[in-house]
Order: C-alpha cells, then structure tokens, then sequence
C-alpha cells in the first residue's frame, strides 16, 4: 500500500506550491511584509544552518569554501543573500548565476539585482553560469554547494545553464544543502523529469512542501528542515494543501 503525504509535518501544515504563493501574497498585501525582507529573512537563516551543517563535519565557516548555485528567480535572490552572509562570516564564496531570460529585457528582477549587488559589495565572487562558467572547477575545491536554482514556481525539465549547473553539481558528488526544494524535484507530487539535484540537506521556507514528504522524493530531499523566516504565525496557522 502506498504511504500518504502527511497533511502536517511537525506540527506544520503540508501545503502545495499554490498555497505557498497564496501565503506570500497574503504576507505582502494584508500584513505589510517586504518581499525584500522576507529574502533577507531566509538567505540569513539559510547561512546559519549552512555554517551548522559545516561544524557537523568539523569546518568553521572561516575555513569554508562554498559554492552557490543561483536562479535568475527568488530562489536565486534566496542564495545570493545566504552567499552575503557566509561572505561576512569569513568564508570564501563563489556564486554563479543562471543569465536573465532572453526576453529583450536582458534583466533580473529587482529582488535579484538588489542583492546580486549587496553580494559583490560583500566579497561574492559572481559568475554568470553556463559551460565554461569555470563551475566544475570551483566545485571540485569547494566544502560545500548550495543549490538555489529553481523553488516552488518552477515548471516543467530544466533547461539551458541551469540543466547545465544541475549536472555539474551531481558530477561534482560534494555536499549538496537545498534551499526550499531540491531543483528539479515538483514540489506537489516529489517526482521529476530526469534532471534533479540531490540534497544532503533541503532547507523549505515558512512551510513544508507536499512533494518534499513524498516518501519516492526522500533520497533526493536528504534531512528536512523549516525555516522561519517571518510569516506571520497567524497565516502559518491558517494554511492548508489547496
């Protein structure tokens, strides 16, 4: 018989990527809460576990060397500002990431660029991704990589530089901590389409994930864990798998 998704994981409703968007909406729009902050909110609690996963193994963050595997997307912004912070705390960081969409605009978006910025002022060494990016390198001396390609918006296989990063980071075989969902991996049903990042570690944001419990999807979840990163428990509390 097939084991259910919880509809609560310790003591936290399972919610669908539709839910999530929802309670992000709601966050912004009814309770005031900056987009900017709640990013702020998680790249800084996505350093802390990061630099707890390390002393797990036995490496302050001043002997870190991290890699960060950024999206053009908030899961991108997500990263670069955990990247800020393990910067400050002394590590070497090097990040890459995925180009603009080739829409005419040749931009990110603000969230992004803001801390696309705030990362470089901190000593993050960006790369804009892609074959001969130099990825392969930097991973292969690396303690760590952080995947924060793709979150809970994105559909369909990966494609282009972020395929690309995805690959690498599997022939790499280092540590792999994910930032709210292994890329790769639907965040309802725990599937995927043959190009996926396995994790030692998924980090989820504010909620967990429905395909994050999926029990098929645990090899490539690795540990869970949820992070606060400043919803308001009163939209918490209110949120169910819709």
């Amino acid at each position: 018989m097939k084991e259910p998704i919880p509809e609560v994981w310790e003591g936290l409703p399972v919610v669908t990527a539709a839910a999530m968007r929802e309670l992000d909406l709601a966050a912004t729009e009814k309770h005031g809460i900056k987009a900017l902050d709640l990013m702020e909110n998680a790249g800084k609690a996505v350093a802390a576990e990061c630099a707890a996963f390390l002393a797990e193994k036995g490496l302050s963050v001043e002997q870190a060397k991290i890699v960060v595997c950024c999206g053009r997307g908030a899961n991108g912004g997500d990263g670069l500002v955990a990247a800020r912070y393990l910067a400050e705390g002394g590590a070497t960081v090097a990040a890459f990431l995925c180009p603009p969409k080739n829409d005419g605009a040749g931009k990110y978006p603000e969230l992004v660029s803001v801390n696309l910025a705030r990362a470089q002022a901190a000593g993050v060494t960006v790369t804009s991704a892609g074959p001969g990016s130099g990825l392969d390198k930097a991973l292969a001396w690396c303690h760590l990589a952080i995947d924060a390609l793709l979150g809970t918006g994105a559909t369909g296989k990966p494609a282009g530089a972020i395929h690309h990063m995805i690959r690498e980071m599997t022939a790499a075989k280092k540590p792999v901590v994910a930032v709210d969902i292994p890329s790769g991996i639907h965040p309802d049903t725990g599937y995927h389409s043959g190009v996926y990042v396995t994790a030692d570690l998924t980090l989820t944001l504010g909620l967990p994930k429905r395909g994050l419990l999926a029990p098929h999807a645990k090899a490539s979840v690795g540990a869970l864990k949820v992070l606060d990163i400043g919803y308001p428990a009163a939209l918490l509390k209110g949120r169910s798998a819709k």
